[in-house]
């Protein structure tokens, strides 16, 4: 009973706090009549995740222990889903925490050490150092997997390649797993290259495009219900999903997903930007305005800035040198003009100025899935082009995705 009354006074706690987050949005924004979508984007605090809606998932987890796998994102209200599943007497063992760290402080890319959570005394198990996939002994001593991860539905942000690797090794060991859904910002649309198998890595484990329309706990559906688990193993998973949600709106995270997308403009143009990692050019690490901007010392471009080591940004690319190029916060917050595709106009123009200079690396072949992307790049075709040609992978994913979408 004193859990139950208990559950109830939080959720009003935090459906309070959503409700003052959204007044308190709606009096900064004077133009919300403009458009449908400026009203959904205004609007968004009326979801609520399934993090929230404990009594669809604490009777799955009563009596068993528990392993946790969160990060900065996992909240509940302003409370850590951890200290409110500990204060609400949840026998959690463990946290499995992925790129960047359970405080969500690591360098992109950077090793992530296990250890203990401060606070709670937890031991951390990283899943994204020496092993991306929890092997057997990471697992000992669990009885249920809590996944609860924001992520920002692009192919090569990683949360999704976790995500897929603990339902494996979940399966491998008959563990279940619950997901907390959460809204997708960029869920609005489907664009880009569909990965190929031979450039399946981390970054892109799976067949699907760069965009994918699809919440976290959709996509697992996917994965589960498609056999992409290796050895064509099924996981023992139950997805909780968002109340209230609006695939069609924008959402403006509460918490920054990871350190260089601070907010909902660099999520917004971050499907685009993340292309010029395989490049010579910098989408300003190092800045105050991180997959906001792009520039390189020698390009031409009104906007300049200089890349310099700050916390979760350590040693960026160009680093001390004044970059020349774009900043395109004001071209993200004019969305109603620039929504559902990705922009490769940007790509192309940066590698007409750069490409006597050595402009793609590697790992651009990671990032598209697909190294035809390059080719019609350096071959000079235009944006509209490339996208036609995707035309038919696109409408096969989007077939596939209807069998798995829940709102």
């Amino acid at each position: 009973m004193k859990r139950y009354i208990f559950s109830i006074a939080l959720l009003f706690c935090a459906f309070l706090s959503q409700c003052q987050a959204q007044v308190s949005k709606v009096d900064e924004k004077q133009d919300v009549e403009t458009s449908q979508l400026r009203l959904a984007f205004v609007d968004k605090d009326h979801y609520v995740s399934a993090a929230m809606q404990l009594d669809d998932y604490l009777p799955l987890i009563e009596g068993k222990r528990v392993g946790v796998v969160g990060n900065q994102t996992s909240i509940i209200g302003k409370a850590h889903l951890v200290d409110t599943l500990l204060a609400m007497g949840v026998d959690v063992r463990k946290i499995y925490t992925p790129e960047h760290g359970f405080r969500g402080n690591a360098d992109a890319g950077a090793k992530v050490n296990s250890g203990k959570d401060e606070k709670t005394g937890l031991p951390i198990v990283s899943l994204y150092g020496k092993n991306k996939k929890p092997t057997p002994e990471m697992l000992q001593g669990i009885d249920v997997i809590l996944f609860d991860l924001q992520d920002v539905g692009v192919r090569f942000y990683t949360y999704i390649s976790t995500m897929s690797y603990v339902m494996e090794a979940a399966a491998e060991n008959k563990i279940p797993v619950i997901v907390l859904d959460r809204p997708n910002p960029n869920g609005f649309y489907v664009d880009g290259p569909v990965l190929k198998t031979e450039n399946q890595s981390f970054v892109g484990l799976h067949q699907v495009p760069v965009v994918y329309g699809m919440t976290i706990g959709e996509y697992a559906m996917m994965v589960n219900g498609e056999g992409w688990l290796k050895g064509g193993v099924t996981c023992d998973l139950t997805v909780i999903p968002i109340n209230n949600y609006n695939r069609n709106a924008i959402y403006e995270l509460p918490v920054k997903p990871s350190p260089n997308l601070p907010n909902w403009e660099s999520v917004y143009l971050y499907p685009t930007l993340c292309f010029f990692e395989g490049s010579i050019v910098s989408i300003g690490r190092g800045t105050e305005t991180p997959f906001q901007v792009y520039g390189h010392p020698d390009m031409r471009g009104s906007y300049t800035f200089t890349p310099k080591s700050t916390s979760g940004a350590s040693k960026p690319l160009l680093e001390g040198q004044r970059c020349r190029g774009e900043n395109l916060v004001e071209f993200a917050q004019d969305y109603e003009h620039n929504a559902d595709r990705l922009h490769l106009e940007w790509i192309i123009e940066a590698y007409q100025q750069l490409k006597d200079k050595g402009f793609f690396t590697n790992y651009f072949r990671l990032l598209s899935g697909d190294k035809q992307l390059q080719r019609d790049i350096e071959n000079g075709k235009s944006a509209e082009e490339i996208r036609t040609s995707w035309g038919n992978d696109l409408e096969a994913f989007k077939a596939l995705r209807e069998k798995y979408v829940m709102y």
